[in-house]
């Protein structure tokens, strides 16, 4: 069994995307603390403030964006790292002069990453860019022949953009070399872009679930990563690529889970879509008697109702990330081996998992169906499709008019004008899941002229 683990030791590299060949420099940070470091401070990062995470962008009551999300996320990380690691430490006793030390700030670094890919909208927008390829006017694509170029697009291909991917689009917007960025992207160690990378295979296996982990784009990107780091490969038809999951996605999987279900709860609770007491019972149903009288004395301490719910939530993410830890530790050899079934929160003990299940199916009937999240949904599905619409037939008929005044608008930074039609709809893609919301918006107002600038 031994022999077909992966090896800790090669798994935790701070080997550089497009440094490969490049000295680490010397001062108290390590390269994983530099991946956090060049993420916090980066445009694309900041941009989450202004895309939704479940509910719309907030009025008088602040609730989460994809921002205020994702570092909570990598603080939820950072911990379920360094328990791991503290664990495995005292089991592997041999394995403290390497990365498995740094477990702590690779998780988080990745925790952070983890939604840079999403487009405008949430999830809704992420739709619209597929469907508009599937369902859509982007149909015409399929058997598309550009005389300019004479190109077309690979049927690999036509599978990247009809299922496109979020989580995908974080791993291309990490290491694509776009126009005036250094090779390899963010130029991110090798560790941290692997634990980004939940679905390790390519489109065309994603069975029309829109779940994958790399375009074919990033096809030989991952790859390079993937073998340096000895993660397995898995047969997989000719024309597609299957590996198993990098050992540290599922602990940027189980931070995620925590926190957008126990944060969609507290937030709907603010917006009094859940009463109190539902919430309360929701957060006390994860303990059992002794635990849930002892934690009901201390929230009774605090006057505040909203405190209340606040203390409550904290000691069920604590809960979830004890269970997660406890999880991931008593099945590091399957986990290891590729042979590991499911989440870790699909895996923890019987009551907190029906609890989780239970703040599930309220979040799925009260709050992903309520009317100001269906609201959103709607109106960000027509933005999407319409933006991608326009572009996408502006990159294919680039001699029109009107496709030059929607190229002249586009950042240099996105190649619109690259000579396969591949690249061209990747770039529009780029260009469109980059915006904010707010971005988004205003310029579907002034493409289609009902907002006029400075008026």
């Amino acid at each position: 069994m031994e022999g077909n683990k992966m090896d800790w030791r090669r798994l935790l590299s701070n080997k550089r995307l497009g440094q490969e060949s490049i000295q680490h420099r010397k001062d108290d940070r390590t390269e994983f603390q530099r991946d956090y470091d060049r993420l916090i401070f980066s445009a694309p990062f900041r941009r989450l403030q202004n895309k939704t995470q479940v509910f719309p962008l907030p009025g008088s009551i602040f609730v989460h964006n994809r921002l205020t999300h994702s570092l909570e996320v990598s603080s939820v990380g950072r911990s379920l790292g360094n328990d791991v690691s503290r664990l495995l430490l005292e089991r592997h006793p041999d394995l403290a002069d390497s990365h498995l030390t740094e477990l702590g700030s690779i998780v988080s670094a990745a925790c952070l990453a983890h939604d840079l890919g999403n487009p405008p909208f949430g999830h809704s927008g992420e739709r619209a860019i597929g469907t508009y390829f599937s369902e859509g006017e982007g149909q015409f694509l399929q058997t598309y022949y550009c005389p300019h170029t004479q190109d077309s697009l690979t049927e690999a291909q036509w599978s990247d953009i009809t299922n496109f991917e979020g989580n995908a689009n974080a791993f291309r917007l990490l290491t694509h070399h776009f126009k005036g960025r250094r090779k390899g992207g963010f130029v991110m160690t090798y560790s941290t872009l692997a634990s980004i990378v939940k679905y390790p295979f390519t489109s065309n296996l994603a069975n029309g679930k829109r779940k994958f982990g790399f375009f074919q784009s990033e096809l030989q990107d991952y790859c390079r990563i993937a073998e340096d780091l000895g993660i397995k490969r898995l047969p997989s038809p000719e024309g597609t690529c299957r590996y198993v999951r990098y050992p540290l996605v599922y602990l940027v999987e189980a931070a995620d889970d925590i926190c957008y279900e126990i944060m969609d709860i507290e937030d709907a609770h603010k917006l009094k879509l859940l009463t109190t007491d539902e919430t309360r019972n929701l957060f006390l149903a994860y303990f059992d008697e002794a635990k849930r009288a002892e934690i009901s004395d201390r929230m009774n301490m605090l006057d505040d109702v909203n405190e209340q719910i606040v203390y409550l939530r904290s000691c069920v993410i604590n809960c979830l990330e004890q269970e997660c830890v406890k999880v991931f530790v008593e099945h590091e050899d399957e986990i290891l081996s590729g042979t590991f079934v499911g989440t870790l929160i699909d895996n923890i003990s019987e009551l907190p998992h029906m609890a989780y299940k239970s703040c599930e199916k309220t979040a799925f009937e009260k709050i992903y169906h309520c009317k100001d999240v269906v609201d959103i949904e709607i109106a960000g599905y027509t933005v999407i499709t319409t933006l991608t619409d326009l572009m996408v037939k502006a990159v294919t008929q680039p001699d029109k008019a009107f496709s030059q005044l929607l190229i002249n608008r586009v950042s240099t930074q996105y190649d619109i004008l690259a000579p396969s039609l591949y690249g061209r709809i990747m770039a529009v893609l780029d260009y469109i899941s980059g915006m904010t919301d707010i971005y988004a918006l205003d310029l579907y107002r002034k493409i289609n002229g009902t907002s006029l600038p400075n008026v």
